[in-house]
């Protein structure tokens, strides 16, 4: 695979534990699927390079622990990124009522003013929902995120999700001016660099 690109994004998954961000992350990179997926301890990373718009971009994707005991070690990987995924379980109604938790950690800690905010209605294809489309649609319209449904099980909206806040953040000037072109000799960001080889 052709590993140059034009910019480096950083995406950030949040959410309650148990809602299918580990899921959404690995049917998006791998296009694979595990029922018996593990819960994130920590933070896990991922990376993935896409075409957009005729440009060579590159995902640094922070899929992030939704226990309480982890959130003291989550709160510095909000640090300069340009898209967040806020994630709930539309068959779990007390995961929708945490959203307004998750914006406050946002408020909180990210760096962007102008960063990108997805809410998203993970396991849709389940037949017991808790939180309607239109619930979820109203929410995230009246608090300014964009909002889409996925299932990482039958892959709905997964692509699509990644790909609109991508869009979102190429249509933002101050996020594409946050992030460096490559050819440029910038360091690393340390946390980039602390990730490598990281086994979480």
């Amino acid at each position: 695979m052709d590993t140059s690109h034009e910019y480096l994004f950083k995406l950030l998954i949040i959410g309650d534990s148990g809602v299918g961000k580990s899921s959404i992350l690995l049917r998006f990179c791998d296009d694979e699927f595990n029922e018996n997926q593990a819960s994130t301890i920590g933070v896990d990373f991922k990376t993935k390079f896409m075409q957009v718009r005729g440009k060579k971009l590159k995902l640094a994707l922070w899929d992030t622990a939704g226990q309480e005991r982890f959130r003291t070690l989550t709160s510095s990987y909000y640090r300069g990124a340009q898209g967040i995924i806020l994630c709930y379980d539309c068959s779990q109604k007390s995961t929708f009522e945490h959203v307004k938790f998750w914006q406050d950690e946002v408020r909180k800690y990210s760096t962007n003013q102008d960063a990108i905010l997805m809410l998203v209605a993970n396991k849709c294809d389940l037949p017991e929902q808790q939180v309607s489309r239109q619930e979820g649609e109203d929410f995230a319209f009246s608090n300014s995120m964009m909002f889409i449904e996925t299932s990482a099980k039958t892959r709905q909206g997964i692509k699509q999700a990644f790909e609109e806040v991508v869009f979102k953040i190429l249509d933002t000037p101050s996020l594409v001016s946050s992030t460096q072109p490559a050819g440029k000799k910038v360091q690393a960001p340390q946390e980039q660099v602390d990730a490598k080889g990281c086994g979480c």
